[in-house]
């Protein structure tokens, strides 16, 4: 089996986050940092994201800089 080109994300939120608003939200708003950031991680990297609740309620910004945080760690 061929393994696609570029790094491969997914992102798991537990229904103890909240109901299926919250959690698409989240959802949304990580997809949309990871769009703008893919090209920071290198092809072979596959990350999982599992945010917490607190990423429902917090800054756009904030999220971000975290997420970049993450990102680092994976292309070093």
């Amino acid at each position: 089996m061929v393994r696609p080109s570029g790094p491969r994300f997914g992102i798991t939120i537990p229904r103890a986050v909240g109901k299926a608003v919250v959690r698409n939200k989240i959802r949304r708003r990580l997809r949309e940092l990871l769009r703008a950031r893919i090209g920071r991680v290198g092809a072979e990297c596959d990350i999982v994201l599992n945010p917490r609740r607190s990423v429902y309620g917090a800054d756009f910004a904030v999220v971000a800089r975290e997420l970049d945080k993450v990102l680092a760690r994976c292309s070093a």
